[in-house]
C-alpha cells in the first residue's frame, strides 16, 4: 500500500469515527512523510479519543509549531489552547498554563477579536465557577457565546452555551440554566460539534443535572451518552464517566449487582482521572455500606478521599450504623459547615437529620429538616421534595407526633415511587410502620413492615433489615402499645423526674414530653403520674 493510500484510509477512518483505525493509519503515514496541518490535528484527536494522551499532545504540539512557523497565529493559538486545556484537565496545571499563555501570545492585543479570543475566555469562566463566582463566570461565558455566534464556530458556540447554563444554575436560575443545557445537548446529539467537545458537553451537562437534583434529565442524558459511546467502540475518554453515572442510576433503581459491575469497569477506565475515579470509589463505598460490608466500605471511602472526593455523608452514616454516634455527628456537622450554597447543603441535610435523630438532638434535626423543606420549596425538584418529606416525617415520629409523621412519610413514599427508588420507598415504609403502631393501627404496621422487609431482602440491604427487625420487634406484655421513646419517658416519670427534667435529659422540648405523657396515659388508661409510676414498677418497665 502506498503512502497516499494509507493517509487517505486514515482520513476515511476518521470521518467514520473509527478512531483506532484512524490513529493507526495516520500514525503510519506520519512515519513516512510530514502530515498536513489538518491531518496532524486529526491524528491528535484520534490519539486522544483512543486514550493515547501523550501521543495526542505530541501531534498537536507539532501542529502548533507548523502554524507558528507558517505565519498562521490564529490557528497556532487554537492548537495551543487545546493543548493547555487537555493538560490542565489531566492535572498537569503548570504545563497546561504555559500552553494557554502561549496561545494568548499568538493573538494581537490591539487587533480585532477572533474566535480564538473566545476560546481563551473559557479557562477564565471555569476558574470563576471553581472559585464560587458564578456571576463572573456567566459574564465570561456570555462573551464566549457571542463570539461563537459572530464567527459561526459550532464548538465555541456550544461551549459558551454550556458555560452559561452551568453558571445560571449556580446563580439559582435553574429553569434558565437547564434550558441552556438542553440547547447545548441538542447541538451535540445533532452532530454539530467535534467529538471531543461532544464528550465534554455530555459529561458536564449530566454533572450539572445531578447538582440541581434533576435526576430525570440526568438519566435521559446518561442514556444518550451511553448510546454515543457504544456507537464508537474505540472511544476511551468519557466512557468511564458514563459508567459511573449509569451505576448511580442503577443503584437508585435497586439494580445493585449491575451497579457494582459497572463501577468496577469504570474504575479500571478512570485510573488516570483522579476526580472521576474518586466519584466512582465513593459510589462503590455507598453500595458496600448499604449492603453491610463495612470493611470494604471503609476502604472505598478512604480511596475516594485520597483521590480528592469527600467521603461524607456516606462515611458519617456508616459510623452511625456502627454505633459511633459522636464521630458521626461531628463529621456530619463539619461536612455541612463546608457545603456551598443551598443545593450543596441539601445534598447533606437528609443524612444530617438521620444522624441528629440518632444522637437525640431533636432541635438540630428539626432545624435541618425545615431548611431542607425550604430548599425543596424554592427549587421544586421531586428528589428534594421526597428528601424533605422523609426528614420531616422522621422528626415528627421522634417527637411523638405519629399522626403528622404519617402524612409526611406518605408524601415521601409517593415521591420515591415517582422516582422509582425501591430502597428509599422501603425506608419510608419502615417509619410509616412505626407511626402506625404508635397510633394503634397494628395491621397497617405489619403490612408496611412486611413490604419493606421484602425489598431489603431482595436488595441485600443487611443493615436496613437489621434495623427494621430491631425497631419493629413486638414488645411483650402490657406496654406493647408504647413506642421506644414513650417507654423512655415512662421510665423517667417513674424515676420521679418532671417534664422539664425529662426534656433536658432527652434533649427534646417540654411540649414534646407533654405529648408523650398524654399518649402514655391514653394507651395505658392511666390518669396521673403516680399511677404511671406504680404501673411501671408493677409491670417491670424499670
Amino acid at each position: 500500500m502506498t503512502e497516499p493510500d494509507v493517509l487517505n484510509q486514515g482520513r476515511e477512518s476518521f470521518r467514520r469515527h473509527a478512531w483506532g483505525d484512524a490513529y493507526a493509519q495516520l500514525s503510519a503515514a506520519a512515519r513516512e512523510m510530514p502530515l498536513a496541518l489538518d491531518d496532524l490535528e486529526c491524528l491528535s484527536m484520534a490519539a486522544y479519543l483512543t486514550g493515547r494522551d501523550q501521543d495526542s499532545v505530541d501531534a498537536l504540539a507539532r501542529a502548533y509549531q507548523a502554524c507558528a512557523q507558517g505565519g498562521d497565529p490564529a490557528r497556532a493559538a487554537r492548537c495551543a489552547f487545546w493543548l493547555g486545556f487537555m493538560l490542565v484537565s489531566r492535572g498537569e496545571v503548570a504545563q497546561g498554563g504555559g500552553w494557554l499563555a502561549r496561545a494568548r501570545s499568538q493573538l494581537d492585543p490591539e487587533g480585532p477579536e477572533t474566535a480564538e479570543h473566545g476560546y481563551l475566555l473559557i479557562p477564565e469562566g471555569l476558574q470563576s465557577l471553581e472559585a464560587g463566582e458564578p456571576a463572573a463566570a456567566l459574564a465570561a461565558f456570555n462573551r464566549v457565546f457571542a463570539l461563537g455566534e459572530h464567527f459561526r464556530d459550532p464548538d465555541l458556540l456550544v461551549l459558551g452555551r454550556l458555560g452559561r447554563g452551568i453558571a445560571s444554575t449556580r446563580l439559582g436560575l435553574i429553569p434558565d440554566g437547564v434550558s441552556l443545557l438542553d440547547e447545548a445537548m441538542v447541538a451535540v446529539t445533532a452532530g454539530e460539534v467535534s467529538p471531543i467537545v461532544a464528550g465534554i458537553v455530555y459529561c458536564a451537562v449530566i454533572e450539572a443535572c445531578h447538582e440541581v437534583f434533576d435526576l430525570r434529565r440526568a438519566q435521559e442524558w446518561t442514556a444518550a451518552l451511553s448510546r454515543w459511546c457504544e456507537s464508537q467502540p474505540d472511544l476511551v475518554p468519557f466512557r468511564g464517566d458514563c459508567q459511573v453515572r449509569r451505576a448511580e442510576i442503577m443503584q437508585l433503581h435497586g439494580e445493585w449487582p449491575h451497579a457494582a459491575d459497572e463501577l468496577q469497569r469504570a474504575r479500571e477506565r478512570l485510573a488516570g482521572d483522579p476526580a472521576a475515579a474518586g466519584t466512582a470509589w465513593y459510589a462503590q463505598a455507598e453500595l458496600h455500606r448499604l449492603r453491610g460490608e463495612d470493611v470494604a466500605a471503609e476502604a472505598a471511602y478512604r480511596q475516594a478521599s485520597e483521590l480528592g472526593h469527600t467521603p461524607h455523608p456516606g462515611l458519617a452514616l456508616l459510623r452511625m450504623v456502627q454505633g459511633q454516634h459522636s464521630s458521626a455527628a461531628a463529621a456530619a456537622q463539619l461536612a455541612l459547615d463546608q457545603a456551598q450554597g443551598p443545593l450543596g447543603r441539601a445534598r447533606l441535610l437528609g443524612a444530617y437529620v438521620e444522624i441528629m435523630l440518632a444522637v437525640s438532638d431533636l432541635a438540630a434535626a428539626r432545624a435541618a429538616g425545615q431548611e431542607l423543606a425550604a430548599v425543596a420549596g424554592e427549587f421544586d425538584r421531586p428528589v428534594l421534595r421526597a428528601l424533605a418529606a422523609h426528614a420531616l416525617g422522621a422528626i415528627d415520629l421522634a417527637e411523638g407526633d405519629a399522626r403528622s409523621a404519617v402524612v409526611h412519610l406518605r408524601q415521601a413514599q409517593a415521591g420515591w415511587q415517582d422516582i422509582e427508588a425501591p430502597y428509599e420507598i422501603a425506608r419510608a415504609r419502615v417509619l410509616i410502620a412505626r407511626a402506625c403502631r404508635a397510633l394503634g393501627d397494628h395491621d397497617s404496621a405489619v403490612l408496611e413492615a412486611d413490604a419493606a422487609r421484602s425489598v431489603f431482602r431482595r436488595l441485600g440491604a443487611t443493615p436496613a433489615l437489621a434495623e427494621l427487625e430491631r425497631t419493629l420487634a413486638t414488645p411483650a406484655g402490657p406496654v406493647a402499645g408504647l413506642t421506644a421513646r414513650e417507654l423512655e419517658v415512662l421510665r423517667l416519670i417513674a424515676s420521679g423526674k418532671s417534664n422539664r427534667a425529662i426534656a433536658a435529659e432527652l434533649v427534646i422540648s417540654e411540649k414534646t414530653v407533654a405529648r408523650h405523657v398524654s399518649n402514655i396515659f391514653a394507651k395505658l388508661d392511666l390518669s396521673s403520674r403516680a399511677a404511671a409510676t406504680a404501673y411501671a414498677y408493677e409491670h417491670g418497665v424499670l
